[in-house]
């Protein structure tokens, strides 16, 4: 349960910052940088309201190091939707590379 807990918060927070770090290019391109920084500052607050909460709660049962592993892994699951989506790109077959990379991260991460 802790790791479905852990993996939905930080599912959450993600989607927040990716929306904070990268839909100012879309959005907000004619604006000064400031504005962009602002208002994504402001959505990242959301973004810690669920990830400060997912990694307390991930740490009762995973390292450090296996969190942030999975946190890449889900950073990657929700990038790549809203790269396609949201901001238009085509997908790449460095996408695939990049998948292949971090189940390669995640097997180190978590064996015995």
């Amino acid at each position: 349960m802790i790791g479905l807990k852990t993996i939905v918060l930080l599912t959450i927070s993600n989607i927040f910052m990716t929306f904070a770090w990268y839909a100012h290019l879309r959005d907000l391109k004619d604006k000064p940088w400031w504005i962009a920084a602002f208002l994504s500052w402001g959505v990242a607050l959301f973004e810690y309201l669920f990830q400060v909460p997912a990694n307390r709660i991930g740490h009762q049962a995973f390292s450090v190091a296996q969190l942030k592993i999975m946190q890449e892994v889900i950073t990657l699951t929700v990038f790549v939707p809203f790269a396609i989506f949201f901001m238009k790109e085509k997908i790449t077959w460095n996408y695939l590379g990049a998948a292949v990379c971090m189940a390669g991260a995640v097997f180190f991460i978590f064996r015995k």
